[in-house]
């Protein structure tokens, strides 16, 4: 309760000033003014207090200057009634208490005017690097290829599990890493006011694949009574609140799981920049709450304990995106001139960006950029924000140059299924063999999974599809492999020299020309060469000595990017 208190003292410090004023000026009995202004004060105290324990307003300037605007104008004209009921205000008195009104109007206008101008600021608080394209994806990076719609789909079936499932609904999913398993946790929230008058604890949290369409979610009894549904003094934002009030919450608290697995809330918090409520992204902090006590503490966000993921939550990162896109030339540019505006894609599974894992397994946020100019469907580069430090990444290469968005990617799946409203979610862009790629979620109307596609983001009609996320990468690939408009595939990826003696050859013949696979003795290994990069090589036999620059691949395979055949090549 502190932390209302406190904001409730100071948001009646313009009643005060206005009750002070009149007792020194007014002619009227001191001691009546008096009685009547602490009547007054002590209702408007109550009713404000009220207001804020449920509306919890952060203790910055701007908040707190328009509560002493609002609470001086409601309770000011009824303090000035009851002192002299259906009398004139005194001149004397109504003349100092319009100018304090006028001062406190004209500040919260240039706080609001500031507001604008120090998004410039925060634009450069953030912590940024440029590189020209990510790394190319590899079997130790951990693709997020089950889309939260479906995860969510799946545990609601199996919410009969929890005990007196009635009192319960699910809570917001959160993907974390557990046990080296990337993996959507879902707390099991209260469905209502009474259902938390019942129930007075929740019964635990879920946990399901983030990875795998077929895994099934599994239940975890863990009781929690400060949570995001809780009431009163146990609402975890509340809780937060009364503790750390001068800070602001970025959107609401999430829950991740230890090494134990013991669930714990965990809130991104922030002091606002200057006199206003912009954040000062470099110095974001974290809250973790114990569900069951209601102990907190708070950390920088990078110094947060191990096993949490998210220590910057998807909602600050999509802060940080609008930040970094749209104001790099300040807010007037962003209205105006627009000049180098780039504008963050919504197409994100949180808050409009998407978790991804790289293969240290540390996650970062995803978001693709696209320009501010209506009816533009291809992206400016992209972003991916470190999930525990902020820092933010941005993509722009060559080869990212007019390839489309993630809007662009979901409508061509939408368009391949019109008959079984099939559609697109959660499009990631990775680099696949040196190609920008789209890799988006096939889900049906009643968010059941169906199909993965990989759409080449360079070329709206080279599109894969399949039933698992690695077939359809094997698939991707080797169609990349086939066409012979995409030779270079690899440019810029190192080469590895192999040569040996040829034990197994098959030529194999598509649309797009033929295709040579061949193995060499003593090596697993199945090398595959495009017949429209080396024409000799559909004369392969048994038995040829070869040498080949070759990029290796992570599936057992490796495409042929040169060969020499002893015998055949010059």
């Amino acid at each position: 309760m502190i932390g209302v208190l406190i904001a409730t003292l100071i948001a009646m410090i313009l009643y005060v000033v206005g009750m002070i004023i009149t007792l020194s000026i007014s002619k009227l009995n001191a001691s009546r003014v008096m009685k009547h202004g602490l009547i007054i004060l002590v209702i408007g105290y109550l009713t404000t207090g009220i207001i804020f324990y449920f509306a919890i307003p952060a203790i910055t300037v701007p908040n707190m200057l328009l509560a002493n605007i609002i609470v001086a104008a409601i309770f000011l004209p009824l303090f000035l009634y009851v002192i002299q009921p259906g009398k004139k205000v005194e001149t004397s008195v109504m003349k100092p208490i319009v100018l304090f009104f006028s001062v406190g109007f004209i500040a919260l206008i240039v706080i609001i005017v500031l507001g604008f101008t120090t998004l410039d600021d925060a634009h450069q608080s953030i912590s940024v690097t440029e590189e020209e394209e990510a790394k190319p994806l590899t079997k130790d990076e951990t693709p997020i290829t089950v889309a939260p719609e479906f995860a969510r789909n799946k545990i609601q079936k199996a919410m009969s599990v929890v005990p007196n499932p009635q009192f319960y609904d699910l809570g917001k999913l959160q993907v974390q890493k557990v046990e080296e398993e990337v993996v959507y946790v879902a707390p099991v929230e209260f469905a209502g006011f009474w259902k938390f008058l019942r129930g007075k604890e929740t019964a635990g949290y879920f946990t399901i694949s983030a990875t795998n369409v077929n895994a099934q979610p599994e239940f975890h009894d863990s009781a929690m009574q400060y949570t995001n549904s809780s009431y009163f003094h146990k609402y975890v934002k509340r809780v937060i609140y009364n503790q750390y009030p001068q800070y602001i919450q970025s959107g609401e608290a999430q829950i991740e799981i230890d090494e134990d697995g013991k669930p714990w809330y965990v809130q991104t918090i922030y002091r606002p920049m200057h006199v206003t409520n912009k954040p000062n992204l470099n110095a974001l902090k974290v809250v973790v709450i114990d569900p069951t006590s209601g102990d907190m503490k708070m950390f920088e966000t990078n110094e947060a304990p191990d096993f949490i993921e998210g220590s910057v939550s998807s909602e600050m990162a999509t802060t940080e995106n609008n930040y970094f896109g749209k104001y790099i030339h300040g807010w007037l540019n962003s209205v105006f001139g627009k000049r180098d505006v780039k504008i963050p894609n919504a197409s994100g599974s949180e808050s409009g960006v998407t978790p991804i894992f790289d293969e240290n397994g540390e996650m970062f946020y995803f978001t693709d950029l696209t320009s501010p100019k209506e009816n533009i469907d291809s992206a400016l580069g992209y972003t991916l924000i470190h999930a525990r430090t902020g820092e933010l990444t941005y993509y722009n290469g060559e080869k990212n140059n007019g390839i489309m968005d993630s809007e662009g990617a979901k409508q061509i799946v939408n368009k391949e299924f019109p008959e079984k409203r099939w559609e697109g979610y959660m499009p990631v862009l990775y680099n696949v063999d040196g190609n920008p790629t789209w890799v988006v979620n096939v889900l049906d109307p009643n968010g059941l999974h169906k199909q993965y596609a990989y759409i080449k983001a360079n070329d709206s009609d080279f599109v894969v599809f399949g039933d698992t996320a690695n077939q359809t990468l094997d698939a991707y690939r080797m169609a990349l492999l086939q066409n012979p408009g995409n030779v270079g595939a690899t440019d810029g990826v190192e080469l590895e020299t192999r040569s040996g003696e040829v034990d197994r050859v098959l030529v194999t013949s598509s649309e797009q020309g033929q295709i040579v696979q061949y193995l060499l003795s003593g090596d697993t290994t199945i090398y595959t060469v495009n017949a429209s990069k080396a024409p000799l090589a559909i004369f392969l036999e048994k038995g040829d000595a070869i040498t080949a620059e070759v990029q290796l691949l992570d599936n057992g395979t490796a495409t042929v990017e040169e060969i020499e055949i002893e015998g055949l090549s010059e």
